[in-house]
């Protein structure tokens, strides 16, 4: 056999398991959040979901994607940089066009938080993957620990979106799926 890129990358064999693995469980619970919200009467806008829902489902995505390339058994660093420095820039494409869907939804008036981490957050994330990504042949144990970085960011970024939309549905619309009228004190 032949010898790989980087006899390193074996070591991370188990971590990217677990990333992969947790984003692409993630991914089916987010579908389920998603099924629960259809049944209400008062749903979320497409735009709002397009600017809140898909993100989520992108990063958890992205992660496994970043996971499944970092596991391939690359007889070079080569394709792994191209594909890593591809999946850097579609993300941070991608972050913009939910920057723009952010601004134009009318459902849901954006906070600081919600812009830190729908896109702040994600466009960082996406430009260190494509840096890395770059120079992955260049300073290759630096850039192993910023691409695993960047798929455990991806995790978390999409974490915190599902829970953060799944309480905003909770405590926003009451059981028949209308607005929740603050109660007067």
């Amino acid at each position: 056999m032949s010898e790989l890129a980087s006899p390193a990358l074996s070591a991370w064999q188990s971590f990217y398991v677990i990333v992969g693995s947790s984003g692409a469980a993630l991914i089916g619970i987010q579908f389920v959040v998603i099924t629960l919200i259809a049944a209400m009467r008062l749903r979320p806008t497409s735009e709002s979901l397009s600017a809140f829902a898909t993100p989520t489902v992108v990063h958890f995505g992205g992660a496994l994607l970043v996971s499944a390339v970092m596991s391939v058994p690359w007889r070079s660093h080569f394709p792994a940089s191209v594909a890593l420095a591809i999946c850097g820039l579609g993300g941070l494409a991608y972050s913009g066009i939910v920057v723009y869907r952010a601004h134009r939804q009318t459902f849901y008036q954006p906070v600081w938080e919600d812009w830190l981490w729908y896109a702040i957050l994600p466009c960082s994330v996406y430009t260190a993957l494509g840096l890395a990504g770059i120079f992955l042949g260049r300073i290759t144990q630096l850039a192993e620990f910023v691409i695993g970085a960047a798929a455990l960011g991806l995790l978390f970024i999409g974490i915190h979106n599902a829970w953060d939309s799944v309480t905003h549905i909770v405590v926003e619309l009451d059981g028949s799926g209308k607005r929740s009228e603050p109660s007067e004190p």
